[in-house]
């Protein structure tokens, strides 16, 4: 039996948690909060972390594909190595390019920071010139975003993309993904149907109130 430790706020430990739900494979869930977490299996603190048979695992991009290698019955890689690849590398480039960029602004976005003028100009202009190059890479006419089948893909952009989107709503007062990239909208919307992600999505907002109330 697996066990996803971390907390369901996290958009890392959901991309994981989505991963596990579509794939159909038995887990328990542990709670660590920040600060909480066990520096052993996770030496930077962060989560999610996974407890396996065999040893724990940090990194929710090694934990997806270690789920998909050991639970291989219900495939979220296409088997053909380029189009495997090119999930990959809609991976990458929303969590370096999109969702790390947008973090930047999370502490006065959701936690009642400060982020400096210049920095927020610096994040802005980063997004306005990355969110239209996603656009290029990723596949809105299709079902998915990486093609006709829910894919590893599907798990990141289902749960980085609206952190980008709301963080820039409340900073500068513009949903750059929305203006930027329009077509994102109906693809959300569309995911948001899934049972597993209305599962997911659920169990963020419980926990992100949770959250809210502990460190208030």
């Amino acid at each position: 039996m697996l066990t996803l430790i971390g907390f369901a706020a996290s958009n890392y430990y959901n991309k994981v948690k989505l991963a596990l739900l579509e794939k159909n494979v038995r887990f328990d869930e542990e709670l660590a909060w920040i600060g909480e977490t066990d520096l052993t299996a996770s030496p930077l603190g962060k989560v999610p972390y996974l407890r396996t048979d065999q040893g724990m695992l940090c990194e929710s991009a090694a934990i997806n594909e270690y789920i998909e290698a050991a639970y291989p019955d219900i495939p979220l890689l296409p088997a053909d190595p380029y189009a495997a690849a090119k999930v990959r590398e809609l991976n990458l480039y929303l969590e370096l390019h999109l969702e790390l960029v947008a973090r930047n602004l999370y502490p006065e976005a959701f936690f009642g920071g400060k982020v400096s003028d210049g920095l927020k100009q610096k994040i802005g202009q980063q997004l306005e010139k990355n969110i239209p190059a996603f656009g290029k890479l990723a596949r809105f006419d299709t079902p998915f975003i990486a093609g006709d089948r829910f894919t590893l893909a599907d798990c990141a952009a289902i749960t980085h993309l609206p952190l980008v989107a709301n963080a820039t709503r409340l900073i500068y007062g513009r949903d750059l993904l929305a203006e930027l990239l329009p077509a994102s909208r109906g693809y959300l919307k569309r995911m948001g149907q899934r049972p597993h992600v209305a599962t997911v999505n659920a169990d963020r907002k419980t926990n992100t109130e949770a959250m809210l109330a502990r460190y208030a």
